[in-house]
């Protein structure tokens, strides 16, 4: 395999510096060196021309040993976004969720389709088009439940390295009788564990450093797993430090048959809690209806909360509350949920997001008879809204911070790795048509006078696979739009 070309980024960067703020470096340069990883920043020089030129003298790197990218009028360099919970064998149902509750859905769509992939070369299809299809979608790092089949699941691991996502591949742990139906679940608890074993060992063996694969220990949730198999998940994190997802709270009836299927608990966290499974590398999807108590039992315990908001509102879960999980100090990063989630795209989870704080604003009653009740009420409606900077972070650094990469990924730094894409917004002209561009650009519409934080709100609210032409994992250019 020839060695990786070092790269130069040249024109306008954005990405989060804090929840509440992105920072915008314009006329800059970065340099990637051969191992994925950023070198060194140029910012505020006033020219790319001589950021290149700092650049390649301050490391000593000839021109012809790099490949250079500069970012054209209306075009900037953005973080890889980190789908934080995505089902990847439930990509071909994306968009089917009928008039279905969680339980149901389960039931009527996604159990055949999962049961249905262990026939490899279906799998193979479904995978190599949601792998694509995120990519397109800037999806840089996805955190993918797979299924049951070990052979499924590992031939997922494998196309993710080739295509070169980073990714976190679980073999999905069912071993339970009440939920799981009799044609696709586990034949026990020591089989469960088995394959579970197996999947681990095949992405050492492909990625022996867990580098851009990672296994994660996947009990799907509470009421598909025993005891025992959650137990001993639990004890397999301890031995080994692999990372952990699953549900929680998803749906009033499923917190229902969890406090029946595990009353020597007092909650569905505390039912994780009890077998070992809320760590800090543990990554809860959804969070919808979690109570106070529970609430400060994740924070303790330094686990993290992937919001669906997407797939909250096509199952009718309901809107979680994400200003509120914060308050608590419980770290919080976006998922999609295909297929419970319509969309691949973290860039419509973010807006979704954004969208789904508002409705929780609505849902908070100011008092009629007016006084300092209901100026409190007023401050906290509007304070639980969502920002364009903070559906942005949700996307990229708290997704990082979600899945134990906030050192390697999410931003622009010298030592993380350039995990990024190219976004192209249109250009303008004075007669209405856009500028050099052929007619497939989307619907994200520049005409000059915006400032750049209103082009990235367009961008969040209005933007698509369209608008992201080249992404970067670890310095290897893994997509680029045509």
């Amino acid at each position: 395999m020839s060695p990786q070309r070092k790269l130069l980024l040249l024109g306008t960067f954005v990405h989060c510096k804090t929840q509440q703020d992105l920072e915008f470096l314009h006329d800059a340069g970065i340099a990637v060196d051969a191992h994925g990883k950023i070198a060194a920043i140029e910012r505020d020089v006033g020219d790319v021309s001589e950021a290149k030129t700092r650049l390649l003298k301050k490391l000593g790197w000839s021109e012809a040993e790099v490949d250079v990218t500069q970012a054209a009028d209306g075009q900037f360099f953005f973080p890889g976004f980190v789908d934080t919970h995505i089902h990847a064998p439930q990509y071909a149902n994306a968009g089917i969720f009928g008039k279905s509750s969680l339980l149901d859905w389960l039931e009527t769509y996604t159990f055949p389709l999962e049961s249905s992939l262990k026939d490899l070369a279906k799998a193979r299809r479904v995978y190599a088009r949601c792998i694509r299809r995120t990519l397109s979608h800037g999806t840089t790092t996805a955190t993918y439940f797979a299924t049951i089949d070990v052979a499924a699941t590992n031939l997922l691991a494998d196309l993710c390295l080739s295509m070169g996502q980073r990714a976190f591949v679980g073999r999905v742990c069912m071993d339970g009788t009440e939920v799981n139906p009799a044609y696709y679940r586990d034949a026990s608890t020591e089989e469960s564990l088995k394959a579970t074993q197996q999947t681990i060992e095949h992405v050492r063996k492909i990625d022996p450093g867990f580098d851009i694969i990672s296994p994660i220990l996947t009990p799907r949730f509470a009421p598909s797993c025993s005891r025992e198999a959650m137990s001993e998940l639990a004890q397999i994190h301890r031995e080994t430090n692999l990372p952990i997802q699953t549900h929680i709270s998803e749906n009033p009836g499923e917190i229902q048959l969890v406090a029946k299927l595990f009353p020597e608990a007092d909650s569905y966290a505390g039912v994780y809690d009890k077998y070992g499974l809320l760590t800090p590398r543990t990554v809860l999807a959804h969070a919808v209806h979690i109570s106070e108590q529970e609430a400060d039992l994740i924070a303790q315990k330094g686990s993290k909360v992937s919001h669906c908001p997407c797939s909250n509102t096509c199952l009718t879960s309901g809107p979680a509350r994400v200003r509120w999980m914060w308050d608590k100090g419980i770290d919080v990063g976006l998922g999609t949920d295909v297929s419970g989630g319509y969309s691949p795209s973290i860039l419509e989870a973010a807006r979704q997001a954004a969208l789904v704080s508002r409705h929780v604003a609505m849902g908070i009653e100011i008092p009629n008879e007016g006084g300092d009740a209901a100026v409190e009420k007023e401050k906290e409606k509007e304070r639980v809204k969502l920002t364009v900077e903070e559906v942005l972070y949700l996307a990229t650094k708290g997704g990082a911070r979600c899945v134990g990469l906030e050192d390697k990924i999410g931003g622009f730094k010298v030592g993380m790795e350039w995990d990024a894409q190219l976004v192209t917004l249109n250009a303008v002209n004075e007669d209405g048509e856009v500028r050099e561009l052929d007619d497939d650009e989307g619907f994200v519409d520049v005409f000059g006078w915006e400032t750049w934080g209103d082009r990235v709100a367009k961008w969040l609210y209005n933007g698509d696979d369209r608008n992201t032409k080249r992404v970067w994992v670890k310095g290897k250019l893994v997509h680029r739009r045509k």
